[in-house]
């Protein structure tokens, strides 16, 4: 059950806020503009490359990993193929965690190392496989960590992430907003300057003022009424999420979203994109999940017997609907199994603002869900 009535309290929910999530999603802006410093102070901008690599490996535990390859994958197009190498072990324990190289990867690759923790043996094994390979390393993670050391040790680029002095006494959940930004902001600036994506210095600073507009519209002093990430919550309280994308960048947002469901909030959510998720979740929308399918019981006892699960669509579109497009569709196909539907629309701007914008709402939405909900 969601608290609705937390939604509304700026004190409640801080109270509640024991993992600094908020904080990290309304700071994100500000780790953006740290990130990128760090970024230059290591050198990024005067890196000289040779060219653009043949492939990017991405290695790094959990979400953040992912969703970090995934997005810059996205940004990078098919230019040079984006991959996320993943982890074998026993748990998903900085210790027991490994990472294998390709068979195929030599002096024409690059690999990225992007982690919050820093102290996987794994991770400096893999750089060190790396450097008896001829691959460029390029590492993000806390100074003074091992990996920091081992990235040294193979003449590889070391940005330090870009941290707050609240995260050093809880683990960091992957998922946690200003987790994703201190990663991703470093990677996008070192592939800028290897010119496989265009995040230039600029770029990087209206994604920061755009996460800054963003925190301010979906801020806790922000009543839920005006507040489009508390509103998604309240839509999201004892429903199904089934996640539509539309357009190329949507896709990653949408992606992490899902996942940030699963991790901070504790709910399931089904993903597509568009057109092809229409075809994908029909038979979810016509069968149980579907809000006809099992009519609310007028003398249901409400206190002790929780709602009936029903599907609600999330439509996220990376700009505004115009030319070619499934939304109508989309939105038919919802409606004709009474499935209600919410929308997210960024504001017009570049690719990397655009998506800023649709993970930051999603972030704050995500977050709301997990402070806001009670057993």
């Amino acid at each position: 059950m969601l608290d609705e009535s937390l939604l509304d309290s700026p004190e409640g929910l801080a109270e509640a806020d024991q993992r600094g999530l908020l904080r990290g999603a309304a700071e994100a802006g500000a780790r953006v503009r740290t990130a990128a410093r760090h970024a230059n102070e290591a050198g990024v901008g005067e890196l000289k490359p040779d060219g653009r690599p043949r492939a990017v490996l991405i290695a790094g535990p959990g979400a953040a990993a992912t969703h970090a390859a995934d997005l810059l994958g996205t940004l990078a197009g098919p230019g040079s193929p984006v991959t996320r190498l993943a982890p074998t072990g026993v748990a998903p324990a900085a210790g027991a965690l490994r990472w294998e190289l390709p068979g195929w990867t030599g002096s024409v690759d690059l690999l990225l190392i992007a982690t919050p923790d820093g102290t996987e043996p794994g991770l400096s094994l893999l750089a060190e496989q790396a450097y008896r390979r001829g691959c460029t390393v390029a590492a993000v993670a806390p100074a003074g960590t091992p990996l920091a050391d081992a990235a040294a040790g193979v003449h590889g680029l070391f940005v330090p992430m870009a941290t707050a002095p609240y995260e050093q006494d809880e683990p960091l959940a992957a998922s946690a907003p200003g987790v994703l930004w201190a990663l991703l902001t470093p990677l996008l600036a070192l592939l800028d300057r290897v010119g496989l994506l265009a995040a230039a210095p600029d770029e990087l600073e209206k994604v920061a003022d755009r996460l800054d507009h963003i925190a301010e519209r979906c801020g806790p002093a922000i009543a839920t009424y005006s507040n489009p990430a508390k509103t998604l919550a309240a839509e999201l309280a004892d429903a199904l999420p089934v996640v539509w994308t539309e357009g190329v960048s949507a896709g990653p947002a949408g992606r992490r979203f899902a996942a940030g469901l699963a991790e901070l909030s504790g709910r399931p959510a089904v993903v597509a994109e568009l057109p092809e998720a229409l075809a994908a979740h029909s038979a979810l929308l016509a069968g149980p999940l579907a809000a006809s399918a099992d009519p609310d019981d007028f003398f249901r006892d409400r206190v002790e017997e929780p709602p009936a699960l029903h599907a609600r669509v999330v439509l996220l579109r990376d700009r505004p609907i115009g030319g070619l497009t499934a939304a109508p569709a989309a939105r038919d196909l919802a409606l004709s199994h009474d499935t209600p539907i919410s929308e997210l629309e960024p504001e017009a701007g570049g690719e990397l603002e655009t998506l800023a914008e649709l993970i930051a709402i999603t972030d704050f939405a995500a977050v709301y869900l997990a402070l806001a909900s009670r057993a």
